[in-house]
């Protein structure tokens, strides 16, 4: 019913000229107005009247009136109702705290009168390509945008500035491209280009500026707000999470200007092209993003309910422009997009597991020699480390430790035991995915809760069973590898069993015995008598057999039978899980075996069996060290030794990126549509479908995230093109040709140029969805080489600049503020990539929030590296960041606030890291040779890139005597100033007193 907004009309509706317009006019005042109560929502829908769809206010609603009589507007209800005093009867109602003004009615009334047309909503047509206008009627203009930028300043009685002058212009290329500011040479260099030919000279600047490195790192940032990256999990824990192979991933993609449907396709579905490559399942971070809450007593499906519907939403910003959130608890009240429309979305989402993906260590095969020649040392060093209570010597202790040893070889070898693997013939859970492997084992995955139950059916072939092995292995799929599903809580890769039962016949049998391996759990110490194999078949699901710790690693238990199982009945296992979090096992194995006194576990892993088959004498002493070595690692008198040492085991910088997988087509994650949103009232189930509103997937197309993906970009869609046009546009100029870049339904506003929007986009999917050629088309325009230069007149006709009559002057980025202070400074590092820094900020502000961490500032390169590469830690993000409005990461943010506070002033004076920097550029300053207006001429174009006036420099160079005197007197302490250096030099401390006035300038953190 939604589906077409009245594009087909069931009664002829052609008004006259003098008819104001249905979509920049009429509609905007009904969606303000009216659609909340008369709109979409049915449920919320009063009256019986339908405002959006033509057809429906040509009805009579429940009270019989015809809200529309079309050419007839004192038959009207709709104009009855917006013109009466009546309180009972005006709409909007009193209540709702809205009026409509007299030129809104006087705009319906005409538009009633004449014939009350309605029209497809602008945004929901595909854009169609646009012949530029000719509005100098002569030669056509070299770049069409300002065709259609200046018919509108024609239209508006308003004429372009003039272009900005070169070292202006210069400035705003660096900062808007690469996110950086020119350096001094570069500055010289493109104003004697200019002189010699403009056009040419600007063009070679941005293609330049186009092909460096850090134009990926100053875009990435961008993106990275839609992505709503972060380094930590949010919430309350806010532990830190490795998903920066994500942001590098960004970098890359759009230095080597990936097609923006690839980049899009990429990161909604890479895992499930053909033949996906590494990159490309990295790509698909960015709906891991979500945050992931790990407190205490959480329901880990509630939490997982709230990041699909963040995901939806973040699809329905960064692509469609569409606020589908608001769908999530009912149909939508302005947009056409209903209640189940929002689940349909959600199921194509719905249907991927989230692992870890582990990349190649960053190790050089020198180094892994190394450190597995110290990790062996460090094993041979252990017996040196066993406990001694009479004679505590490294010769004792080592004497002992190969006397337990023997003992330990001579009861595996007198304890052979012949194990028989049992295959299930059914397999049931409550929540994970169970499959079973080639080799027996059983693989879980999917969604875990805190109260998993696996029930397992075997057939055996032997008889006079006497004891059952449960093997925890590890693979490649589960967290940090397993053997356990934990994720959300606790030690990723853990388990809890909290029950082992068997039963023949639906009857119980009696467990008498067992034995584990290892045993730890992380909320006590080793072998604490909650955590064993043998607490798990004492009746407690609270206690029972765990192994955290230990993540990566097979272990085993073995449980003994009360009396032997006779014949081959059906055997059936049911395993408990959870205790304090969801941690079922992810992958296990059963086996059985008939070995006359019962059996033990062991924990030899199968390529050591063979060997206990040999004699002493029999043994190779390199064989005899093998099985040495498995005693030690796993003797519990030197547990935290072992320990250590696994954890060493793994390389050094071995990153791991979170990433999406889509589940098998056999165990579908089935999709419900929750009452209200609300997660524990699941309803019918609801299968993929995109918005009826927009373009159809193809009949023959599969339901899945790859074809949601690839709908996204289809040329037939109406909204991705515009939209990423519209955001790089807003990004460049300070507001969209679409004011609500994030919104463009109903209660967005409509384009000031929308046969330009719509030229872009189609120009841009023609050119391969290129960024980097929308860039350079845009730069390159002279709307954008405007001068910033304000007038009276311009203020007066056209304050918000939406006609672009001259350049915006926007306050910068917070990251272009503190990259710009790097240069400034002589600090700046442009080392790329890799897990996240600190750099330096006040104490105490991790402390702030409820989940309280150190910050410890980096060294070296890492300490002044690009923002971009700064630790985001959500519920504490770096200090000056968010004083310049950069976002937490917590949500999509499509349009950054801007903000001008007394905040920022005292951040660019006082804050350890400007300290830092000021302190920085007065001692490269005073390194200058010359004059006192030589060097400020030098502090001055790194800070502002342009020299400064006679003016300026009278004023600055007596601001400079000033501090000398105030320094010399006293009033001023250099070695404060100088940060303890250098505590007699007068000159060094005034220059950085004169770094920090200059950096506080308005014209540094805009762009003129």
């Amino acid at each position: 019913m939604l589906g077409a907004l009245s594009g087909v009309q069931s009664l002829p509706a052609a008004g006259p000229s003098s008819s104001p317009d249905f979509t920049n006019e009429v509609r905007p005042i009904l969606s303000r107005y009216c659609f909340k109560c008369h709109g979409p929502d049915e449920k919320t829908r009063k009256g019986g009247l339908r405002l959006d769809l033509r057809e429906e206010v040509l009805k009579p609603a429940k009270t019989g009136d015809i809200a529309i009589v079309p050419h007839q507007p004192d038959k009207s209800a709709l104009v009855a109702r917006i013109e009466t005093n009546d309180p009972d009867e005006i709409m909007p109602p009193p209540d709702s705290k809205m009026s409509i003004t007299a030129e809104q009615k006087d705009i319906l009334k005409r538009w009633v009168a004449g014939g009350a047309e309605y029209k497809q909503h602008w945004a929901f047509v595909k854009p169609q390509q646009t012949t530029p206008p000719n509005p100098e009627q002569g030669a056509a203009l070299a770049n069409p945008i300002d065709a259609f930028i200046r018919a509108k300043l024609k239209e508006q009685g308003l004429a372009p500035s003039s272009p900005a002058d070169a070292v202006t212009l210069v400035r705003r290329l660096y900062l808007d491209l690469v996110g950086l500011p020119p350096k001094p040479e570069e500055v010289d260099a493109f104003v004697e280009a200019v002189a010699r030919d403009r056009d040419a000279a600007i063009r070679a600047t941005v293609d330049a500026l186009l092909a460096s490195p850090q134009y990926g790192e100053r875009w990435a940032r961008r993106w990275l707000d839609l992505a709503r990256y972060a380094d930590t999990n949010g919430y309350e824990k806010d532990r830190p999470r490795s998903i920066w192979p994500y942001r590098d991933w960004v970098v890359k993609a759009l230095n080597a200007d990936m097609p923006f449907d690839e980049f899009t396709i990429d990161q909604i579905a890479g895992d499930m092209l053909p033949g996906a490559t590494v990159e490309q399942r990295i790509a698909t971070g960015f709906h891991r993003n979500t945050m992931l809450n790990e407190e205490g007593g959480i329901d880990p499906l509630e939490f997982r309910y709230h990041a699909m519907a963040d995901r939806v939403a973040t699809t329905g910003t960064t692509w469609l422009g569409l606020t589908l959130g608001c769908a999530q608890c009912h149909t939508h009240k302005f947009d056409p997009v209903t209640h189940r429309e929002y689940f349909q979305i959600m199921a194509f989402l719905n249907n991927a597991d989230e692992p870890d993906l582990d990349l190649p260590a960053q190790e050089t095969p020198e180094a892994k020699d190394q450190r597995q020649k110290r990790l062996a040392r460090q094993v041979a060093d252990l017996p040196a480390k066993w406990p001694a209570k009479d004679k505590d010597t490294p010769g004792a202790r080592r004497e002992l430790a190969e006397a337990a040893f023997n003992t330990w070889l001579q009861n595996m070898r007198g304890n052979k035991v012949e194990w028989q693997v049992l295959r299930p013939t059914e397999m049931k859970s409550n929540m994970p995915h169970l499959t079973q492997l080639p080799d027996g084992s059983v693989l879980g995955s999917g969604d875990i809760t805190k109260s998993d139950t696996y029930e397992l059916k075997f057939r055996p072939v032997t008889t006079g069973i006497t004891a059952i092995r449960l093997e925890a292995l590890p693979h490649p799929s589960l967290p940090d590898r397993g053997p356990g599903l934990a994720y959300y809580e606790g030690p990723k890769g853990d388990f809890f069993m909290g029950e082992f039962q068997v039963t023949v016949n639906g009857k119980p049998v009696k467990i008498t015995r067992a034995s584990e391996t290892y045993a730890r759990n992380n909320f006590g110490g080793p072998n604490t008598p909650a955590v064993s194999a043998m607490a798990a078949v004492d009746g407690d699901p609270q206690t029972g057999w765990s192994c955290a710790k230990r993540p990566g690693e097979a272990h085993e238990a073995v449980f003994v039978l009360e009396k032997p199982l006779e014949g081959t009945e059906e055997i059936s296992v049911k395993m408990l899980f959870g205790r304090h979090y969801a941690c079922p096992l992810g992958r296990f194995r059963i086996s059985v075996t008939a070995h006359d006194n019962g059996a033990e576990a062991r924990g030899i892993p199968d390529k050591l069996e063979p060997l206990l088959t040999l004699s002493d004498a029999e043994l190779k002493p390199a064989q005899r060290n093998q099985l040495r070595m498995q005693f030690l690692m796993n003797a519990p008198e030197v547990a935290n030794e072992a320990d250590a040492i696994r954890a060493a085991r793994k390389p050094p910088a071995a990153p791991a990126s979170l990433v999406m997988r889509e589940r098998p087509a056999s165990n579908p994650r089935p999709t419900h549509l929750y009452n209200r949103g609300e997660y524990t009232q699941p309803q019918e189930l609801v299968k993929a479908e995109v918005l009826s509103v927009l373009n159809p997937l193809p009949k023959d197309a599969p339901r899945n995230r790859l074809a949601f993906a690839k709908w996204i970009v289809s040329p037939e869609n109406p909204m991705t093109a515009r939209v990423t046009v519209n955001r790089q546009w807003e990004i460049l100029f300070g507001r969209g040709l679409v004011k609500t870049s994030q919104d463009f339904g109903f209660q967005g506003e409509v384009p000031t140029h929308p046969e330009l929007l719509d030229w872009l986009a189609v120009e841009f999917m023609k050119q391969n969805w290129s960024l980097k050629k929308l860039h350079r088309l845009i730069v390159t325009s002279a709307t954008y080489q405007q001068s910033s230069q304000v007038t009276p007149e311009l203020l007066a006709k056209d304050a918000e600049n939406k006609w672009l009559a001259r350049a915006p002057r926007p306050r910068v980025e917070a990251e272009i503020v503190r990259d710009s202070v790097l240069y400034a400074s002589g600090l700046l590092s442009l080392k790329m990539g890799g897990p996240g820094v600190y750099p330096p900020q006040p104490d105490g502000v991790v402390d702030i929030a409820y989940g309280k961490g150190t910050w410890e500032a980096s060294s070296g390169d890492d300490r002044h590296r690009r923002s971009l590469y700064t630790f985001l830690k959500r519920t504490a993000p770096f200090a000056m960041s968010t004083t310049f409005d950069a976002p937490s990461g917590e949500a999509c943010v499509a349009r950054r606030d801007v903000s001008n506070t007394p905040l920022q002033a005292l951040t660019l004076l006082n804050d350890v890291f400007m300290v830092e920097a000021t302190q920085a550029l007065g001692l490269l300053t005073t390194q200058q040779s010359g004059t006192d207006e030589a060097r400020l001429q030098f502090m001055f174009r790194r800070v502002l890139c342009r020299e400064a006036t006679t003016d300026e420099t009278s004023a600055l160079i007596a601001y400079m005597e000033s501090q000398r005197q105030r320094i010399r007197s006293g009033e001023v302490d250099a070695a404060v100033i100088n940060g303890n250096k250098d505590a007699k030099d007068i000159d060094r401390a005034a220059w950085t007193l004169l770094a920090r006035a200059l950096f506080n300038l308005d014209e540094f953190v805009t762009k003129g």
